[in-house]
């Protein structure tokens, strides 16, 4: 389906809470047998055409015609992780063993933030690029968003997925395009008041940011052009409704989440009621799983996400792990019957946080800690929020040997390795040995300081 200019939109069409009022509102007998026509496909694809898969499906003994039914799938598919794309990525570049098209169909190369160590290649055909787009437009549309709106993009144009993407649901909504990128904060604002955009398109905590800034130099940012603000990337308005309140206080707009999987695809929109995201089901097939003992649990339990993408067909993506703790639930008040994600990510298997924007991970902390000479291996990462922003402390004890007067030499060479290697400044403290909690058993690595209300809910 094309989207018509608005002009010749109903009136009716035009204040629809839904994009695709069909699909959107599909009953679950049908989306589900719907899934199990894609979800059998996609097995039959991926065997004949990537031998990752193939190897996969093979050791298993298992061949797509086993699959009769969305448990089949759920059971007997293997599950993929990253790191075993990663793994084949670096021993044959660019993609491995894991594209299912010849590298002539790649017409988009990105990357993720590759804050663990290495970044994953994802490669997209212009057929996946134009899916991957229209995953965002069901979350535009949702929030009142119409191809008469001008978005106005605040980041770098780098290789990293997702916002690139947005830009792919802005050509399919039909919105007029205004990048920012290259741009400092003072420079953003600049431009927002110069080319007058009724869209900011950011991650929650910068739009937080630009507004600070803009009340410094004297502009209120609640009185511009901006009418909606849509964010990715990190925990943002669907998640935490003390954010939300902030930054649409601070900007006079309402404020929209999509929660996205660069990978995979945009993978859940923010529900119109402001109170988590939805699976959006033509794109991703999804159940949750007890990450200890890979089963599956019910809905409304927490468990981790597992995806099946069906935008991305150049490099498939089958039962694959994302790592992110989800509440699932089959209904909604909002109309839609996609299953729901009450909070979208309500935190990580692998103790990942984000600061500004970026994503950093408790272990590749740790990694750049026990390189630093004179670092103890007692540390703890603090979180806070100061000035509209998540900050990160790192506490670390020196080791009792070292004299005192060099405490401040090792703060600060951590402080570079961090910067250097994860992209994120952290203030580095010293604390005196001894003073960290010790603990009998897991250690407790993560102090979240930040006010009760912008904690995920399972902190809460």
């Amino acid at each position: 389906m094309t989207s018509p200019p608005l002009a010749l939109l109903s009136a009716n069409s035009a204040q629809s809470p839904f994009w695709n009022r069909f699909t959107e509102t599909m009953p679950r007998a049908k989306l589900d047998a719907l899934h199990l026509q894609r979800v059998q496909a996609l097995a039959h694809y991926a065997y004949e055409y990537t031998p990752f898969y193939r190897q996969k499906f093979d050791n298993a003994g298992l061949k797509p015609s086993d699959i009769r039914s969305l448990e089949d799938f759920k059971r007997k598919i293997p599950i993929t992780d990253k790191s075993e794309f990663i793994h084949l990525q670096q021993q044959r570049p660019p993609y491995g063993d894991t594209l299912a098209l010849p590298l002539d169909f790649v017409a988009h190369h990105c990357e993720t933030s590759g804050t663990t160590g290495v970044p994953l290649a994802i490669p997209y055909s212009a057929y996946d690029s134009v899916r991957y787009g229209e995953s965002w437009v069901y979350g535009f549309w949702g929030l009142g968003i119409r191809p008469s709106d001008t978005m106005y993009f605040a980041f770098g144009w780098g290789n990293f997925a997702g916002f690139w993407s947005a830009y792919w649901g802005a050509r399919r909504l039909g919105c007029r395009v205004i990048s920012g990128g290259g741009l400092d904060t003072k420079g953003h604002i600049d431009a927002i008041l110069r080319m007058k955009p009724t869209v900011l398109i950011s991650t929650p905590t910068f739009a937080l940011r630009i507004a600070a800034v803009a009340a410094e130099m004297g502009v209120d940012l609640s009185k511009s052009s901006i009418r909606f603000t849509y964010h990715a990337g990190e925990p943002g308005p669907t998640a935490l409704p003390g954010m939300r309140e902030q930054i649409e206080k601070a900007w006079g707009a309402k404020a929209g989440e999509l929660l996205g999987i660069a990978e995979v695809d945009a993978i859940a929109p923010g529900c119109p009621l402001g109170d988590g995201v939805h699976m959006n089901e033509m794109n991703v097939f999804s159940w949750s799983m007890d990450p200890q003992t890979l089963s599956e649990v019910p809905d409304g339990e927490i468990g981790e996400n597992i995806v099946t993408g069906y935008a991305n067909l150049t490099q498939p993506l089958l039962n694959y792990r994302t790592h992110d703790l989800v509440r699932r639930r089959s209904q909604c008040g909002c109309g839609r019957t996609w299953s729901k994600l009450e909070g979208a990510v309500l935190g990580r298997t692998d103790f990942m946080v984000t600061v500004r924007g970026t994503n950093v991970y408790q272990t590749a902390v740790e990694n750049i800690l026990t390189g630093v000479e004179g670092v103890s291996m007692h540390y703890e990462l603090v979180l806070t929020h100061e000035e509209g922003n998540d900050a990160m402390t790192v506490r670390f004890e020196p080791e009792p040997s070292v004299d005192p007067s060099l405490w401040p030499r090792i703060a600060a060479d951590a402080g570079e390795r961090i910067h250097k290697a994860l992209h994120v400044r952290l203030k580095v403290v010293p604390v005196e040995p001894r003073s960290l909690p010790r603990f009998e058993l897991k250690t407790k690595r993560i102090i979240d300081q930040r006010p009760k209300e912008l904690r995920r809910a399972l902190d809460r």
